[in-house]
């Protein structure tokens, strides 16, 4: 039996918050960023004006389309793949940056995945939501103006497997 894939609400991130995920995911022009339930492809759109590659994942075909075409008309389509599918089932090998805008359970029931198939020191940052006992490498609070709330995000770092 197949399990449903965790369905989170979409909310997409203010300026403020994508500005500090990619401040505290230190996103350069070497890094490939993976944003799993990547919404209408903001958080990789920034990523990749400034240099970096991307993948945007979204259960939702209209999700990935609206990012697609977002990707096009900010100019940086040829540095984004896109991929519709649960993100318990894809594949994180070539990420170097992991971005979730997600929610508690679902970070938590990513959190082994993250773990098993990340090598040691991949950074992944989560607006809002922690990762259960994970503690965060690095914090920054976030003021957004529209709408008017704070919050914040976390840094990870994948470590070795213990023996």
């Amino acid at each position: 039996m197949t399990e449903a894939p965790i369905l989170v609400r979409y909310e997409p991130s203010a300026p403020e918050a994508v500005s500090a995920m990619l401040e505290l995911g230190a996103v350069t022009d070497k890094d490939v960023v993976y944003d799993l339930g990547c919404g209408d492809g903001r958080i990789v759109i920034e990523a990749a004006k400034r240099g970096a590659r991307g993948v945007c994942v979204d259960i939702d075909p209209r999700r990935i389309a609206e990012a697609r075409d977002n990707a096009a008309a900010a100019g940086v389509l040829d540095r984004i793949r896109f991929r519709e599918q649960d993100a318990m089932k894809a594949d994180l090998s070539h990420a170097t940056v992991v971005m979730l805008f997600l929610s508690p359970d679902l970070n938590l029931a990513l959190r082994p995945k993250l773990e098993r198939e990340l090598p040691p020191g991949t950074r992944v940052v989560s607006h809002w939501h922690r990762m259960g006992d994970w503690p965060p490498e690095r914090t920054i609070t976030v003021r957004t103006a529209e709408p008017p709330r704070t919050s914040e995000v976390f840094l990870f770092r994948t470590r070795a497997p213990s023996p």
